[in-house]
C-alpha cells in the first residue's frame, strides 16, 4: 500500500512538472510576442483534445504597482462576455422557459417593436445574432450612464419612443431579421431577459448555475472577486505614457452597491451582459470547453448537446448586402456566437477551420476566444490588457497585427507540443511503438500511448477501416525515449460506432492497430 502511495504520488508530480514545462514554454513565446507588440500584458491560454493543453503569461497587469501577470490573472474581457449570456439564456430556453422564434415582449413585460416596423415581432433569435435592429445610437451612453447610478432607469426608457433616453436611431430602418448590425444595447436585452425568465439578478444567475458549478472564479459584479489585487488594469497610452482606462482600483475592493432598491427585470444592462465580465484566461478556456464539448466541462453540464450545437449553427451569413460586417470580420453568426468562413483578408482564426467564439475589444483590451466547431477539440483564448500605441490590422485578416501573431503562435504550439506521461516499467520506452488504446471498446473517449527511439517528427492519426483519415491528434517533435500520450475524443460529430484504426508514423516507420467504438 505504501509503495503504491508513493507511486501514485510520483506519477501526480511528474505530471504537474510536464503541465508546467508546457506553461513555460508557451510564456516564453507570449513574452516574445509581447515585447515585438509592445503589449502591457499577456495572457493565452490553449485547449487540445478538449483539456487545457497550457496556460502562459508575461507582462505586467499592473504597471504602476509592478504586479506580474499570472495565471490567476482576471481582466474584463469585454464583447466576449456576450456568449457568456447567450450561455445563460439558453438554459432558459432548454427549460421550455420560450421558443427561439417568439415574441420577446411577452417576457421583457412590454412591447418591444422597432418603430419602423411596429406589426414585425422582435424574437429571441433575432436578439441573439444582432439581427433585431436594436444599435447603440445616440441614447445609449446616456443611458448607460443613468444605469450606472440609483435609482436605475428601467431598459424601456432607451427602446421605446418618448423614453427618457430614447433616440431615433435606437432602431434601424430595416425589417427585423433581415440586417445584421452587431449591437452592445441589444445584450442589455439579453440580461434583462435572462433576470425577468429566472427570477434572478443577472449576475447572481451566472454564478450560480454557470461559475459556480463549472468551477470558475468569474463575475459580471467586480465587488464579488475574492481578491482585487489579481484584476488587470487596462491602458491606452497617450504620448509614450501608460494611462489606466478601468479597473485601477490599487488594491482597493470597491464597496458593493446598493441595489436595494433595483427591480429585477427591469434593466439587465446593470450588470454588463454586453461585457463586464472578469475572469482568467484558464477559466475562460474552461468555459469554452464546456461550449465545445457538448455542454460539459470539469465534471458538470451547462447545456445539452443540442443546444451547445444550436449556438453554433448559423443564423446570419452576409451576402455583400444584408449587414455590416465590421471591416469583413464578420460573415457569420449564431446564437451570441460568431462564426469564422475563412473568407481572404477577413475572418480568419486558424486558417482552414471554422472557429466558433467571441472577439472583444474595449478600454485598449483586446480579447479573443474561439474553439474549433467541427470537433477538432482545439481553443484558443488571448487576452492583453493595452498597447504602447494604436491597434493596427494584420495583413492577412480582419483581425489585429497582435492578434494574427497569437494566433500562429497558438497553431503551432498545439500541433507541435507532446504532454509526456510515465513510462510503465513493463514496456521499455527506447523503441518505435504504438501501445493498445485503453479502454477498448470506449465511449466516448480513449487514451493512446507511444514511443520513439529518437528525437523527430511523429504524427498520430485516426482512420476508418477503409482508409478515410478522421482526426490528426498529433502533429509535431517529440523526444526519443519518452512515452507520450494523446486522448481521441469521439463523442461529437458523426463519428459513428465500429472499428478504426490508430496510426503512429516516424522517421519512416508507421505502425497501426484497431480500436473499437461502442454508442
Amino acid at each position: 500500500m505504501t509503495f503504491c502511495r508513493i507511486a501514485l504520488l510520483y506519477l501526480l508530480c511528474y505530471a504537474a512538472a510536464g503541465a508546467q514545462q508546457l506553461n513555460d514554454s508557451l510564456s516564453l513565446r507570449l513574452s516574445a510576442i509581447r515585447t515585438k507588440y509592445k503589449l502591457s500584458g499577456i495572457s493565452v491560454a490553449l485547449i487540445r483534445n478538449n483539456t487545457i493543453l497550457a496556460v502562459g503569461s508575461a507582462g505586467l497587469a499592473d504597471i504602476s504597482r509592478s504586479i506580474p501577470v499570472t495565471d490567476s490573472t482576471l481582466y474584463r474581457i469585454a464583447s466576449i462576455s456576450k456568449t457568456v449570456a447567450a450561455t445563460a439564456l439558453m438554459q432558459l430556453y432548454e427549460q421550455g422557459k420560450f421558443r427561439l422564434d417568439d415574441d420577446v415582449s411577452s417576457s421583457m413585460g412590454f412591447s418591444l417593436r422597432n418603430p419602423n416596423y411596429p406589426n414585425d415581432a422582435i424574437t429571441f433569435r433575432m436578439v441573439l445574432s444582432h439581427t433585431a435592429g436594436i444599435v447603440d445610437g445616440s441614447g445609449y451612453n446616456g443611458f448607460l450612464s443613468a444605469t450606472g447610478s440609483n435609482p436605475v432607469p428601467p431598459i424601456s426608457s432607451v427602446l421605446l419612443p418618448n423614453g427618457a433616453y430614447y433616440t431615433s436611431d435606437m432602431w434601424l430602418n430595416r425589417k427585423p431579421g433581415t440586417y445584421f448590425t452587431y449591437t452592445n444595447m441589444g445584450f442589455g436585452v439579453v440580461g434583462t431577459l435572462v433576470e425577468r425568465i429566472s427570477g434572478e439578478r443577472f449576475d447572481q444567475y451566472c454564478i450560480k448555475h454557470l461559475f459556480r458549478p463549472l468551477g470558475l472564479g468569474a463575475s459580471f459584479n467586480v465587488s464579488d472577486l475574492l481578491n482585487i489585487n489579481n484584476l488587470a488594469v487596462l491602458y491606452r497610452t497617450s504620448a509614450g505614457l501608460w494611462v489606466a482606462q478601468a479597473d485601477n482600483y490599487k488594491g482597493v475592493q470597491p464597496a458593493p452597491r446598493d441595489l436595494s432598491g433595483y427591480v429585477i427585470g427591469s434593466n439587465g444592462s446593470l450588470f454588463g451582459p454586453q461585457g463586464n465580465l472578469r475572469i482568467s484566461a484558464k477559466d475562460l478556456a474552461t468555459f469554452m470547453i464546456a461550449r465545445m464539448n457538448g455542454g460539459f466541462a470539469n465534471g458538470f453540464r451547462i447545456l445539452n448537446d443540442s443546444t451547445a450545437q444550436l449556438m453554433n449553427t448559423p443564423v446570419w451569413t452576409y451576402n455583400g448586402t444584408n449587414g455590416d460586417n465590421y471591416y469583413g470580420l464578420f460573415r457569420c453568426w449564431g446564437l451570441g456566437t460568431h462564426i469564422t468562413t475563412n473568407t481572404a483578408k477577413g475572418d480568419i482564426v486558424i486558417s482552414g477551420k471554422t472557429m466558433a467564439g467571441h472577439p472583444g475589444e474595449a478600454y485598449g483590451l483586446i480579447s479573443d476566444a474561439y474553439y474549433d466547431v467541427n470537433k477538432s477539440g482545439i481553443g484558443i483564448v488571448f487576452l492583453t490588457n493595452g498597447r504602447d500605441g494604436s491597434y493596427v490590422f494584420g495583413a492577412s485578416s480582419a483581425f489585429y497585427d497582435v492578434e494574427e501573431a497569437v494566433f500562429a503562435a497558438s497553431n503551432d504550439f498545439i500541433k507541435s507540443a507532446a504532454t509526456a506521461v510515465l513510462e510503465r516499467n513493463n514496456i521499455p520506452a527506447s523503441r518505435f511503438a504504438l501501445m493498445q488504446n485503453y479502454p477498448n471498446p470506449f465511449n466516448p473517449s480513449t487514451t493512446i500511448e507511444c514511443t520513439v527511439p529518437k528525437t523527430g517528427r511523429a504524427i498520430v492519426k485516426i482512420f476508418s477501416v477503409i482508409g478515410e483519415e478522421i482526426t490528426t491528434l498529433f502533429d509535431g517533435e517529440v523526444q526519443g525515449g519518452v512515452r507520450y500520450t494523446m486522448e481521441f475524443n469521439a463523442s461529437k460529430g458523426a463519428t459513428a460506432a465500429g472499428v478504426y484504426l490508430m496510426q503512429l508514423e516516424n522517421a519512416g516507420n508507421v505502425q497501426r492497430k484497431k480500436i473499437m467504438l461502442l454508442k
